[in-house]
């Protein structure tokens, strides 16, 4: 079944909810006396009124004719009484009439209250399921108009794409084929990419080991200048040839023992107190280690240590009293590098 036909079969269809304020309607506002509603609250202008004053106005009724009904009944009793009471051949009433009469009253109330009850419930059903129904009409009728519309969007997109298939004729470009040349391209981008990656890595490395090698050649031209001057100061000082060729030897046991043991750097403070900082590589930590002598004398008279997580007085009392500095160095240097692993 197709939108329209969905749409007009809705359209066409005798719901009692639709029907139902037509009806009102004509009754309401019927010419006819035997047809027409007699309601206390009326509107000027055709057409339903509000549900409230309806209610209003079906209130206003059952009250009348509830006092309406005393009355009756009321007028009723006293003339049957009098009735009786002027009568010469006054019918007898006795206690089992009375009862069956009580009877009959107590069935009827009974009845009436039934029926009470199931009018009650059949208005709070309406007054539920009414909202209900009426969203689902609303929902239906959504619907079949975003049926209908969908319908008119798919014809004009097939004729939109029999209009394509006209200006571009055969060969053509399928959903297949440009799929797999999409996934062709993703795989040559992605290559690409990985080739752009693995070179900027390269040239990264590249620009480190430049880096490092100007500050080396930088570092190296300073050493060069201040070994020059030395140079020819030592030979404007002493006339023996030996002395460059002793100075250069020193230079390169200074430069193999520093590299030997990580020494950063050597200075002294004083004429009896020398700094040392050595490297410890893999972790990235400095150890200072100072050296304090005897004024004028060979003689190690203190050490401090800098750097390590364990205590070091056993190892600087041991090799003070054995004046060791070589071996204090390297017992304090295999602790360290110990404390690492």
């Amino acid at each position: 079944m197709s939108a329209q036909e969905i749409q007009k079969t809705l359209s066409s269809a005798h719901l009692h909810i639709v029907d139902a304020q037509s009806q009102f309607d004509e009754r309401t506002s019927s010419a006819d006396d035997s047809l027409r509603l007699p309601l206390a609250f009326t509107s000027d202008t055709k057409g339903l009124v509000d549900p409230a004053t309806v209610s209003l106005d079906v209130s206003a009724q059952l009250a009348f004719f509830r006092k309406l009904k005393y009355q009756y009944l009321e007028q009723k009793a006293k003339d049957q009484y009098i009735k009786i009471i002027v009568s010469d051949d006054a019918p007898s009433i006795t206690a089992a009439d009375n009862e069956l009469q009580r009877q009959q009253n107590e069935l009827k109330k009974q009845d009436l209250k039934e029926e009470k009850q199931a009018l009650a419930e059949m208005h709070s059903n309406i007054r539920t399921l009414a909202p209900l129904v009426e969203q689902d009409y609303n929902r239906a009728k959504a619907l079949t108009a975003e049926a209908v519309t969908l319908a008119r969007n798919i014809l004009d997109a097939r004729l939109a794409v029999t209009r394509l298939r006209q200006a571009y004729p055969h060969p053509r470009l399928t959903v297949p084929s440009a799929e797999a040349q999409l996934e062709d391209q993703v795989a040559d981008m992605q290559n690409l990419e990985d080739t752009l990656q693995t070179l900027n890595g390269k040239i990264d490395a590249v620009k480190n080991r430049v880096k490092t090698g100007a500050r080396d050649v930088e570092r190296m031209r300073v050493d060069r200048a201040d070994l020059e001057k030395l140079v020819k100061k030592s030979r404007s000082d002493v006339d023996d040839a030996r002395v460059v060729g002793l100075y250069d030897w020193y230079t390169a046991s200074l430069n193999l023992h520093k590299s030997f043991y990580s020494l950063e750097s050597s200075r002294s403070a004083s004429e009896n107190e020398l700094h040392l900082v050595y490297s410890l590589s893999s972790a990235r930590r400095k150890l200072h280690i100072t050296l304090v002598f005897v004024p004028n004398t060979c003689q190690l008279a203190n050490a401090q240590i800098s750097g390590m997580q364990s205590d070091t007085n056993d190892l600087v009392g041991a090799h003070v009293a054995a004046n060791n500095v070589p071996g204090l160095i390297a017992a304090v240097l295999a602790r360290a590098r110990n404390e690492l692993v």
